[in-house]
């Protein structure tokens, strides 16, 4: 997500996207993917993730291995609790707070980036989590 011409594709797949566009697989709309993608970025960002069970945290080191490792995620993986969006959301507004994470995430340049479950990342890694889980949700709408 770091490398220009990665976020420059990323930023053309999510102008690609409409507000009814559909899913290939999973229950979201676009606007709660939308959300849901801005909330991850939020916390990479270094927004706190609150209420964080226990045994997440206990088992960050295994799930950190797994969103760092260059498979990609399973089709219908079971979304976070805390990132669970089932509320109806607006377009737009949730394209928009996605793309201004995206550029926070660019501007502040990864760089001992710490998240509040995998602990602390190099910046390759926390460039790769935010583009391996942005495309899989951009494929996951078939852009």
């Amino acid at each position: 997500m770091l490398d220009d011409a990665v976020y420059a594709g990323c930023l053309e797949r999510i102008d690609r996207l409409a507000p009814d566009t559909r899913p290939r697989w999973g229950r979201m709309s676009v606007a709660q993917m939308l959300a849901h993608c801005a909330e991850v970025q939020e916390v990479m960002n270094g927004n706190p993730l609150e209420g964080t069970p226990w045994l997440f945290r206990l088992a960050g080191p295994l799930i950190k291995r797994s969103v760092l490792s260059r498979r990609p995620f399973p089709k219908g993986a079971k979304t976070h609790p805390q990132y669970l969006r089932t509320s109806q959301k607006r377009f737009e507004p949730e394209k928009r707070r996605l793309l201004k994470a995206l550029d926070e995430f660019r501007a502040a340049g990864a760089e001992g980036a710490r998240h509040p479950l995998f602990g602390p990342l190099s910046a390759e890694e926390a460039g790769w989590g935010a583009f391996k889980h942005l495309d899989h949700h951009l494929r996951q709408f078939g852009v």
